[in-house]
């Protein structure tokens, strides 16, 4: 399971899958734009690779992380602010790494959140145990960092925040079982934090379930959602440790939490290893993406056919039963995209947006949009295509919609060093 490497042996891995990358010539104007490529200058003090996604301020500034750079070579937290004639300038806000054995933690991989004080919240990975940590801006444009808990196993996720200032998130392994757990961490008397796990992962049937990637998020009654890449009864055609599934947990008056599966995916034809969260709409209706699975001819480093991932979505019932549809199989063939690590974003009609790591006209990536029907069916329509020079390429996180209806994310790979870039498209 690739999860449970770090994210340097991931990154070998996908150089591997994807092969070199060949960027094509430049071809007729797509409505994309490059906002800023990383490492731009000797020894990338900017930052490079990015994983996570960027978050807006009330300002329309733009604030995301990079796995590796910086001074010390840990990855940084960056924000780029809006210029005069449409450009962006960078400004490096914090390099990880900066103090003595790294215990101001290094490698961030997920996106940033905002409280409304200004303060940004995020995670490192660091294989073996992370971090969370605040950013705070101080006079002259300053920022200093917090490290507010240390978390036993390496986190891919970010945070969210409840009402109360506490933050959840997830890990990849630790936990009882050490399969993944979610955490929270709660602010407390003179600026302390104090971080507890609230649920672990629990072997299942002869399988296991294996890593939570992903963010989870709340719904409106305060219940957490979520996703397990492995385990599960059925392994055919998935991961080795299984297809993993979609979760729930909910809060019990004696702060403790319990878990309901609300689906384990099987394999072909049914998705299967979601690296990513969910996102739910207005009428409680859970959609995410699997990296495979589905009816697309992708293989596996061993040949065999696992599926290229889909796009799925749950539904309750009355009966606290939940019933899944996939809504779109990724393929190889043609001019699709697939291989998806990224969670969806949702604008106000409903529609769906996000992106594969590979496919498209140039195998580079893709970002795009799933529109709903008055039939109740589902299309999917690629909206963009990467691997233009000098463009991004590798999306491995979703996207992020401006005031001005443009969509925004990163690449981790492409941009004008080929060390990724933050872009711009306008759907």
């Amino acid at each position: 399971m690739p999860g449970t490497k770090s994210f340097t042996s991931f990154a070998a891995a996908l150089a591997v899958f994807f092969g070199f990358l060949a960027f094509a010539n430049p071809c007729a104007a797509q409505r994309g734009q490059v906002l800023y490529s990383f490492c731009s200058q000797q020894n990338c003090p900017d930052g490079y690779q990015p994983v996570g996604g960027v978050v807006f301020d009330a300002k329309g500034n733009l604030y995301g992380t990079t796995q590796w750079g910086g001074t010390h070579g840990g990855g940084t937290a960056f924000e780029l602010a809006p210029a005069t004639g449409g450009n962006w300038t960078e400004k490096t806000l914090y390099d990880f790494c900066s103090q003595t054995n790294c215990s101001d933690g290094y490698e961030p991989e997920a996106s940033l959140i905002l409280d409304s004080a200004g303060n940004l919240y995020g995670t490192t990975f660091e294989e073996g145990g992370g971090t969370v940590f605040e950013l705070v801006p101080g006079a002259g444009g300053t920022w200093t960092e917090d490290v507010l808990a240390s978390v036993d196993a390496g986190t891919y996720a970010g945070v969210i925040m409840d009402s109360a200032g506490n933050l959840y998130g997830s890990t990849v392994t630790g936990g009882i079982h050490n399969g993944g757990s979610v955490f929270e961490v709660s602010p407390g008397a003179n600026g302390t934090w104090t971080e507890k796990v609230i649920h672990s992962f629990a072997p299942y049937r002869g399988g296991y379930e294996s890593g939570a990637f992903g963010d989870v998020v709340f719904d409106e009654a305060g219940n957490l959602y979520g996703t397990v890449y492995g385990g599960g009864r059925d392994s055919n055609n998935c991961d080795y440790s299984g297809c993993g599934k979609v979760f729930e947990l909910l809060p019990n008056a004696d702060g403790t939490w319990s878990e309901k599966t609300l689906h384990w995916f099987r394999g072909l034809p049914d998705g299967a290893n979601p690296w990513a969260g969910v996102v739910l709409d207005s009428v409680g209706n859970v959609y995410g993406t699997t990296y495979s699975g589905g009816t697309g001819q992708c293989e596996n480093g061993d040949g065999n056919v696992v599926g290229c991932g889909v796009v799925f979505m749950l539904s309750p019932s009355e009966n606290g039963q939940w019933s899944e549809k996939v809504l779109h199989s990724f393929d190889d063939n043609g001019f699709d995209g697939y291989n998806s690590f990224a969670g969806l974003t949702l604008d106000a009609s409903g529609n769906l947006y996000g992106t594969t790591s590979a496919g498209g006209t140039r195998d580079s990536g893709t970002i795009f949009r799933m529109t709903k029907h008055g039939d109740g069916k589902w299309s999917e329509k690629v909206i963009y295509n990467f691997g233009r020079y000098g463009d991004g390429a590798v999306p491995l996180a979703g996207v992020t919609f401006g005031a001005d209806g443009k969509l925004y994310g990163t690449t981790f790979y492409g941009g004008a060093y080929e060390n990724g870039a933050v872009f711009e498209i306008a759907p």
